[in-house]
């Protein structure tokens, strides 16, 4: 149990030393082009969720992040110990990765440090735990559709009981 924790950790703190960056480096100058044509890096203070949503809402989205954060970790315990279960595992671990990276900052900064934009299309900036949790889920999704059996999982509840 302590490997999913330390990498959980190692993701967080890869987060937050972009983030540091981002608030040391690129505040200051708010934007420089790191692919002409495809990427800048844009200082934002994200007061909401994805695309904006529930902004200045800092507390409710705190209690949400929180509530899925908790069913995630249930979610990870939950599951057999089975080989074929990993890449379920990681995906969990980049999810909470994320949610917890962006909890840190509403925390103790009031606002999510985001700073990627994509310049050939309309996007939201977004920020390294956001990518763990796009990565995360798209793998949960495909895991889910074609690895998760509700065989194992009932038998998994049975053996807790």
């Amino acid at each position: 149990m302590i490997i999913p924790v330390v990498i959980t950790v190692i993701l967080i703190l890869i987060d937050h030393g972009t983030k540091f960056w981002a608030l040391e480096s690129l505040k200051p100058i708010h934007n420089m082009t790191l692919i002409e044509g495809f990427m800048d890096l844009t200082f934002v203070e994200n007061r909401g969720m994805a695309f904006g949503m529930f902004s200045g809402q800092r507390w409710l989205i705190l209690l949400l992040t929180g509530v899925i954060s908790v069913g995630l970790i249930w979610f990870y315990l939950s599951l057999p110990k089975k080989r074929e279960y990993r890449p379920v595992r990681a995906s969990l671990i980049l999810i909470l990765a994320g949610a917890i990276g962006n909890i840190i900052d509403r925390l103790f900064r009031g606002y999510v440090v985001d700073f990627f934009e994509f310049t050939f299309f309309e996007w939201p900036v977004f920020n390294v735990a956001d990518i763990y949790v796009v990565v995360g889920v798209i793998l949960l999704a495909l895991m889910i559709i074609f690895v998760v059996k509700e065989e194992d999982l009932e038998l998994k509840k049975k053996k807790d009981e």
